[in-house]
């Protein structure tokens, strides 16, 4: 495998980074990882990491050197991830459980395949295109789906940040899954917090990573929302790469690529401290599940932006 990769986080005006993104591969398999963490001083940052080590551990395990079965593997991680943070709570003895929303893709064979809980997205783009983007697991889409909103009041809706979906809940996740994609030589995946595609519009997004390519178009884009976001600027994450193939000849003016080739079979390169998942201690959501996700997740939000003042 080919690829090129960047990846940058802004803590915003906020006094914790509750972000945490980061990346593994094997010779034939690539894992991108990010989490927004949710509730301020309840632990956000602690969740968002605990979900990035349990799902790196599961990869770690059984990318030899691929996945044998990648949807069932992002599924059983992010719910292991979901057990691992309330394991935590306990056994730490938490008032409250952290939370974290969490966008996983895996890689491998020419083909991507993602999962995501709550709404950090994942955009996948093609010659300036957007070929598909994860849905948010908000109230508003919920409407959306319903034909109770329109689509034009996706920036400005009331309910459009009312997540109903998150890890480290009382009820189990709800893990969306995508079909598998096969890839081509130039496609671009970007995962990014709302930090950043709450702030900028889509056709800015597509249009930087189209024009400047990931190692350049990354941080413009994190710095440009925190700019934008000012004193009130939200945590601000973004990785992405830049997919060069399976194998062949590499960009002349591709930057920070990287080729799994030389790598054993056995080995595992990544960004991400390794953690070994804690022992281990769905069904669609209907609209009262929703109301009451929605009521208990910000109620830990508003319980934490006592404790910031």
């Amino acid at each position: 495998m080919q690829f090129s990769v960047y990846q940058q986080s802004h803590i915003g005006g906020r006094k914790v980074n509750q972000d945490r993104m980061g990346y593994c591969y094997t010779r034939d398999a690539l894992l991108l990882l990010l989490a927004d963490g949710m509730g301020g001083h309840l632990g956000g940052e602690i969740a968002a990491t605990i979900a990035l080590q349990t799902v790196s551990a599961m990869f770690r395990l059984q990318a030899r050197p691929y996945v044998k079965k990648p949807e069932r593997f992002l599924e059983e991680a992010l719910l292991q991830a979901h057990h691992d943070i309330q394991a935590y709570a306990a056994t730490h003895g938490l008032p409250e459980i952290p939370r974290t929303t969490v966008v996983a893709c895996l890689i491998q064979h020419n083909c991507a395949v993602w999962a995501h809980v709550g709404d950090s997205r994942l955009y996948w783009v093609r010659r300036k295109q957007v070929l598909a983007c994860t849905r948010d697991h908000s109230h508003f889409e919920y409407l959306l789906e319903r034909g109770r909103a329109d689509p034009s009041e996706r920036n400005t809706h009331p309910d459009r940040n009312k997540l109903y979906n998150c890890l480290g809940a009382s009820s189990a996740p709800k893990i969306e899954l995508s079909q598998q994609h096969s890839l081509q030589h130039g496609d671009m995946l970007l995962l990014c917090s709302d930090g950043l595609w709450s702030v900028l519009p889509e056709t800015e997004i597509v249009h930087r990573l189209a024009t400047s390519g990931v190692v350049q178009a990354v941080p413009e884009l994190v710095q440009m929302a925190a700019a934008i976001g000012g004193p009130q600027a939200d945590n601000t994450t973004a990785l992405a790469i830049a997919w060069q193939g399976a194998a062949g000849t590499i960009d002349a003016d591709a930057l920070n690529v990287i080729s799994t080739q030389m790598l054993a079979e056995d080995a595992v390169s990544s960004t991400i401290v390794a953690g070994d998942p804690l022992p281990e201690g769905s069904d669609a959501f209907d609209e009262d599940d929703i109301e009451k996700a929605i009521a208990e997740i910000r109620e830990a939000i508003e319980k934490s932006s006592q404790l910031l003042k």
